[in-house]
């Protein structure tokens, strides 16, 4: 019953609205007499708080209340936000308080809120609430925070490690000293943030005829929102909808729940009128959650061909103020680090270490680029070191495809054993290089030199945990309109998740694509939804989607054999009709179907079915799906300026069978743009008071159409058998060799000179003066 809607380039369902300006983003909501939110933030990285004035404030025209948390705490059953996921390595809890009231620790945090007529009434009056600050020692640096004698995060705290583990197997020690080298690195990965199109935002709405409050967010996780709301405002689960409407973009930080969609929501209640907090640019610098802050001390040791006997080292991760997510994003980058290659050793320990900074949660990628960057870098370093080429060194050590599914000795946080289900590690390589070019990368290189042009190519790996579980509900329902709705808990937020489930379903259902509509993203939908991260929701969405599909096809098929008087097996599902094969005119409609079944009193339903044309399922799939791929980059640096053009910029990849294969290229191009920014632009820089000094686009630098190179986007395809469509997860994957390769092909353009890069981003001016350095030296 195949519709072929399955892995074609079908028409996008999000794309007319749009491209016609008929996009539905939450300022785009409105409802009658809506009142707008402006936050009062802290200007200090951390200081204790004396005492708030909101009497001027109040009194402003248009000005409806000006809450602080002494105002709020009376209606909320916890005044902080527990929001960690479950580990036993934290070492002190710091969760976030719904605003501030004895200490501000990060520039930024809210303190209290203007509820107006308009936002600009509410930013006039918010400027006049006073408070009286104590300004107190702020720490900046992750390395210092752990120092002994460093200032406190947090005032009376005990100290600044927040969390601390280690992941490990095999003998480390045996491994090293047996070692015919050991080769060590230490690397600094800066911060930066994930600077969606449409920064956060939300509108909340009380009905007192149902007694019902609800929210829209700009948010990847709509149910975990509704749940804390719900928690936080003593509400039943059915009191509280809160729906992701059209969404400008997620990467990561929007999955946490803030602030200010506690304290939107409960002003909305308390004031009984519409509320609505729009972020603007600055404070997403300042309030929204980032991530890369990272330092490396790193071992490896290889035998005397090059295979890796072990890997060690040192992670200290900056965690930010305050507790938004876990222990995720270190995690992520330590388990990357191992798995595209055959190591027989590794230990890694990890510190996370409190600063006054906006919290660090994941972004796209989840601390995964970071391992990557270091596994990648060191084999680099074992490569210059032996003097063999770096891509066959990474021959030697890759995973090789006849041992799949390779069963690895590391853990996920959930406790489940990590096998690598399927992929060909080393044909990708191959393909990658021989598209490159590499093997006359040399002579290129050497003709370039010669017309003074210094030119470089570098090459990573990377394996991908995607998918991650338990599940993604979804449910499929033939109407009596004929109309096929599927409605799923799911997050779109620009990666296509409508069209991907609409492609799934009518690949079962006939194939029209105009019969579907999509509801994702509503609590009010599902019951339950776990939401958009970590590559999951083709896997886990699409997966139950397409069981759900079969179960309504088989159903439809059985009612239309009743009504046709045949055997379902003689019957052909086309468009929004179900025929008799040979027979096209003897035929009924799927709004037939969907009535028959709707039942009549008193009489029986056709051919002994359940009621109703629709089937809910959550399919359950605990293991993730490994993804794979390589990149090899080229550049030219310009050794005057240290401008880094990238001439040539090749990506294969891996994500199983690919369902859009157009949507697919568009992502890996999306997460390769926002990997060239992480390496080359995006950096966010702080004062030594924690002031960030990074807090507009005219200071902190993304990548434009003018810096974006070509991608030369190849698919390897390796279904893996965890799912029944053979998917794996895409839509991280350009973000995590990315910045490697870079860093790799930079080196290699400049040899002449020595460099070394181990750090990231790398700036033109630190180009030039490393360019210097390598000449003093020569």
């Amino acid at each position: 019953m195949n519709g072929g809607t399955f892995g074609k380039n079908v028409e996008r369902l999000e794309d007319r609205d749009l491209l016609t300006g008929n996009g539905r983003f939450v300022d785009d909501i409105r409802f009658a007499g809506t009142r707008h939110a402006a936050f009062v933030r802290s200007p200090h990285a951390h200081a204790l708080i004396r005492g708030i004035d909101a009497a001027a404030a109040r009194a402003q025209p248009g000005v409806d209340a000006v809450y602080t948390f002494a105002d709020l705490r009376p209606h909320l059953t916890t005044g902080r936000l527990v929001v960690a996921l479950p580990t036993p390595a934290f070492r002190q809890n710091v969760d976030r308080p719904v605003l501030a009231s004895r200490e501000v620790v990060h520039v930024g945090e809210p303190v209290a809120v203007v509820i107006a007529a308009s936002r600009h009434a509410a930013e006039d009056a918010a400027a006049l609430v006073a408070v009286d600050y104590d300004a107190l020692p702020a720490v900046v640096d992750a390395e210092a925070a752990l120092a002994p004698g460093s200032p406190t995060v947090h005032h009376g705290g005990p100290h600044n490690l927040v969390a601390a583990f280690d992941l490990g197997f095999g003998d480390v020690a045996a491994a090293f000293a047996g070692a015919a080298h050991v080769f060590g690195e230490k690397f600094r990965i800066d911060r930066g943030g994930s600077h969606s199109i449409e920064c956060r935002g939300v509108i909340a709405s009380y009905d007192a005829n149902e007694d019902r409050l609800t929210v829209y967010s700009s948010t990847q996780t709509p149910h975990a929102c509704m749940r804390m709301l719900a928690d936080l405002l003593g509400r039943d689960e059915n009191q509280v909808r809160v729906a992701a409407p059209d969404v400008g973009g997620g990467f990561g930080p929007k999955l946490v729940f803030y602030q200010e969609e506690a304290v939107v929501a409960l002003a909305a209640l308390l004031l009984r009128r519409p509320v609505k907090w729009i972020e603007d640019r600055r404070e997403h610098f300042i309030s929204t959650t980032q991530e890369r802050d990272q330092v490396w001390d790193a071992e490896i040791a290889v035998d005397a061909q090059g295979r890796i006997r072990g890997f060690r080292g040192t992670l200290i991760h900056e965690h930010g103020a305050y507790t938004a997510r876990g222990v995720n994003v270190p995690y992520g980058s330590a388990a990357a680090l191992t798995l595209g290659y055959e190591v027989p050793a590794f230990r890694l320990d990890i510190k996370l270490a409190l600063t006054n900074k906006v919290p660090v949660t994941p972004v796209r990628g989840a601390g995964q680029p970071q391992g990557v960057f270091a596994i990648e870098r060191m084999l680099d370093r074992a490569a210059h070191g032996l003097g063999i080429d770096r891509a066959e060194l990474r021959r030697r050590n890759l995973v090789p495809a006849d041992k799949m599914p390779y069963r690895t000795q590391l853990k996920t946080r959930g406790g489940m054993q990590v096998v690598l289900d399927s992929g060909d590690f080393p044909a990708c390589q191959r393909m990658a290089i021989e598209r490159a070019g590499w093997s006359e990368f040399k002579a290129r290189q050497a003709a370039a030199l010669r017309d003074g042009r210094y030119i470089g190519i570098g090459i990573a790996n990377y394996v991908e945990g995607t998918g991650r579980g338990p599940f993604e509900p979804v449910t499929v329902r033939i109407a009596p309109s004929g109309k096929i709705h599927v409605y799923c808990g799911a997050a779109a937020m620009g990666q296509s998740t409508k069209t991907m489930l609409a492609q799934i379903v009518a690949d079962e259902l006939g194939g029209d694509m105009g019969a579907l509509t999509v509801t994702t993203g509503d609590s009010a939908a599902t019951a339950l939804g776990l939401g958009g991260f970590n590559s999951r929701q083709a896997v886990l969405a699409g997966s139950s989607a397409h069981a759900a599909a079969v179960k309504v096809r088989d159903k439809a098929l059985a009612v239309a054999g009743h009504m046709l008087e045949c055997a379902a097996p003689d019957l052909e599902i086309a468009g929004r009709e179900i025929r008799v094969k040979g027979a096209p005119n003897l035929k009924v409609g799927f709004a037939e179907i969907a009535r028959a079944t709707m039942g009549t009193p008193g009489y029986y339903l056709p051919g002994g079915v359940d009621a109703g044309m629709e089937a809910s399922e959550s399919v359950v799939i605990n293991d993730m799906t490994y993804a794979n791929g390589c990149a090899v980059a080229e550049v030219e640096v310009d050794i005057e300026t240290g401008a880094v053009h990238i001439s040539n910029f090749v990506f294969v990849h891996d994500c199983g069978r690919a369902i859009h294969p157009m949507i697919v290229e568009g992502q890996v191009i999306g997460a390769v743009a926002h990997a060239v920014g992480n390496t080359l632009f995006e950096k966010m820089q702080f004062g030594a008071d924690g002031q960030p000094l990074t807090t507009s686009l005219a200071d902190y630098l993304l990548i434009a159409a003018t810096e974006m190179p070509t991608v030369d986007v190849l698919h390897h395809e390796a279904p893996t058998p965890l799912n029944p469509l053979g998917i794996k997860g895409v839509g991280e994957a350009g973000t995590l060799p990315t910045a490697a390769a870079l860093v790799s092909a930079i080196e290699d353009a400049l040899s002449p000179f020595g460099v070394r890069i181990n750090h990231v981003p790398i700036a033109p001016a630190e180009i030039v003066a490393k360019i210097a350095a390598g000449r003093r030296q020569a």
